[in-house]
């Protein structure tokens, strides 16, 4: 069954963090698509300097979250910082809680969760840089390579990619976790 998974960035995402699922999903025979608020192409962060750029398949205007079977949160640093701070990119991540559906975080990618209103009680994991904001948006945080939390998976490093990637084929083919909740 072709499933559709959005992954949410902008400029500045950490180019594995985006890439490594990304080909993970489509290995599965299921379509990913680069939701950003720009249009056209984003750019990718890749170790110390700037990296490749990514086209953008739809805007945030533009996407619906109903349309999607999961969402995936790439981190880097300057990727969620900039979309902490984008309404139209709060709302279409709380709507996938809303809808129960799975969502997947790397790295700094929380932190997109942490404004979003999220992570209350829910146990996960994340770069170590952010692990006291989480704490202090109320989640249980815990030093493991992933983490999954009722179709909630949230992973530390490109390090992590390889269970990362795994668990989250693995939430998305469960479908919607009626435990899943914002």
């Amino acid at each position: 069954m072709d499933k559709r998974i959005a992954i949410l960035a902008t400029n500045g995402f950490e180019e594995s963090e985006l890439k490594s699922p990304k080909e993970h999903i489509e290995a599965q025979g299921w379509t990913a698509e680069i939701i950003s608020p720009e249009s056209g192409s984003i750019k990718s962060w890749a170790g110390k300097d700037w990296g490749p750029e990514y086209k953008v398949d739809k805007t945030l205007s533009e996407a619906n979250a109903s349309d999607y079977n999961a969402l995936v949160l790439p981190g880097g640093v300057i990727n969620p910082d900039k979309l902490r701070t984008n309404e139209d990119a709060l709302a279409f991540v709380k709507t996938f809680f809303d809808q129960k559906k799975p969502v997947a975080a790397i790295c700094h990618g929380p932190q997109t969760l942490i404004n979003a209103g999220v992570v209350e009680g829910r146990e996960m994991t994340s770069y170590p840089s952010i692990k006291q904001d989480l704490i202090n948006a109320g989640a249980k945080w815990v030093d493991k390579e992933v983490v999954v939390d009722n179709g909630f998976v949230t992973s530390r490093t490109p390090d992590d990619l390889p269970a990362f990637n795994k668990k989250l084929v693995e939430e998305v083919k469960e479908g919607k976790h009626q435990l899943q909740h914002s």
